[in-house]
């Protein structure tokens, strides 16, 4: 099979020639800027600065050429402008706080303050800024920039100010990316925004220089409960904005995309969710019902889902609202064992991720413990298709390359191929 006949089997739950792998095509699949530029040493690749493609997470982009040696099956379409609302060009050398020379867009702007790193909206240095990154640390932080709420003045627009009409510059992006990804021959997951309902990575707006409206953390979350009203106004309107989008974007690139990253709002915790099933459902379930029903009543997209944290009761609802992929199936949580996730879900919804723990297992364990892992996960989530390898979530700064080729190279043992790695 080709890599894209290798994922849409799975996707239709028929079982492929071996398990699809992702790195790279998300933000919530990728890895982290050091362990890219880890990788490509560990490969033998040409030496060059890798690309900071997502800078809140300081995601570095996986290219065409550790593609291949790594033999990944997924390429991704991201939206044109990135966390901080700037786009990536006139790529500019940077060098991480711990001494990594890496490549950053020409709008990555910032500051010091006693020895963390400011990040501004839109590279904006008289705005305030919007991230930062601890001197020790590795990826930034949202800077919440709420002014005083006045109830009395809460106006749904200005939670929808990232909300608008696509541009014909954004189609056009779309339209060249998409075509630039259906080339590679594996399979197209693109992510084309303003799906996500209540993503509290984006509530706070760090690519916008002064955001209005409930931008808090805290008040967010409780305002789903104090000013339900509100918060449905905005879904309501952001639906309604979001359909039409969609309508453009897929006359623009067709059925060449397979499979649309809709929304990264994480419902659950370590233990539970952040929320009761009957607030899911009278809260989100009908705005995601919404949007997915368009989706597979008028293209061939399959329709994917990340949140992270214990969510099996939830699990059904993400089903019943139209979902076909979950992300990050985040084993290590209360109630997400494999295999009761597997035989309970796993002839309705793909797993796309669970393959090894990111907390625990792949950054601190040995190789051997990471083998054994990966060989356990693939068994049981590859049965009869419904499985895409990927770790939980995106791979973190710090984690032994070599229990990364452990994981690469476990994956390879499981399929039968030669581990060339």
């Amino acid at each position: 099979m080709t890599s894209r006949e290798r994922v849409l089997a799975a996707l239709s739950h028929r079982a492929p020639d071996r398990v699809p792998m992702d790195f790279g095509s998300t933000g919530v699949t990728g890895m982290h800027a050091s362990c890219v530029a880890a990788l490509r040493d560990y490969c033998g690749l040409e030496r060059r600065p890798v690309k900071v493609h997502e800078p809140y997470q300081m995601l570095g982009l996986i290219e065409d050429d550790l593609q291949c040696c790594l033999g990944l099956d997924v390429e991704g379409v991201f939206p044109r402008k990135t966390m901080f609302g700037f786009a990536n060009h006139d790529w500019k050398p940077w060098r991480m706080p711990d001494g990594l020379e890496v490549l950053v867009s020409r709008d990555f702007r910032f500051t010091t303050d006693n020895g963390d790193i400011l990040m501004y909206p839109e590279g904006d240095l008289a705005a305030p800024p919007s991230g930062r990154m601890p001197r020790d640390g590795y990826f930034f932080d949202t800077i919440v920039r709420q002014d005083p709420i006045d109830d009395g003045r809460l106006d749904p627009e200005d939670n929808l100010e990232e909300f608008q009409p696509i541009t014909e510059e954004d189609i056009e992006y779309f339209r060249r990316e998409v075509h630039r990804a259906e080339a590679t021959g594996r399979a197209v997951l693109a992510n084309f925004g303003g799906t996500a309902f209540g993503d509290i990575a984006l509530v706070p707006a760090p690519f916008l220089k002064r955001p209005r409206g409930i931008r808090d953390v805290a008040e967010w979350y409780m305002s789903t409960s104090s000013r339900r009203d509100y918060i449905h106004r905005i879904f309501q309107r952001q639906s309604e904005i979001a359909l039409a989008n969609l309508a453009r974007i897929h006359d623009a690139v067709g059925d060449a995309v397979d499979a649309v990253f809709l929304c990264g709002t994480d419902f659950g915790t370590q233990t539970s969710t952040f929320c009761s099933v009957a607030t899911f459902r009278e809260l989100y379930f009908p705005y995601y019902r919404k949007l997915n029903d368009w989706i597979h009543r008028n293209t061939r997209w399959k329709c994917f889902k990340h949140s992270c944290g214990s969510v099996e009761r939830l699990v059904p609802s993400f089903i019943e609202g139209g979902f076909d992929i979950l992300n990050p199936v985040q084993c290590s949580a209360a109630a997400m064992g494999p295999a009761h996730l597997k035989e309970t879900y796993g002839d309705r919804l793909t797993f796309w991720g669970g393959g090894v723990d990111t907390q625990l297992t792949l950054p601190f364990g040995s190789p051997g413990e990471v083998r054994r892992e990966v060989l356990a996960r693939c068994e049981i989530f590859s049965r009869s298709g419904g499985f895409v390898f990927n770790s939980i979530h995106n791979v973190q700064a710090r984690t032994p390359v070599e229990n990364i080729i452990a994981m690469m190279d476990a994956v390879r043992e499981f399929n039968g191929v030669p581990q060339h790695v």
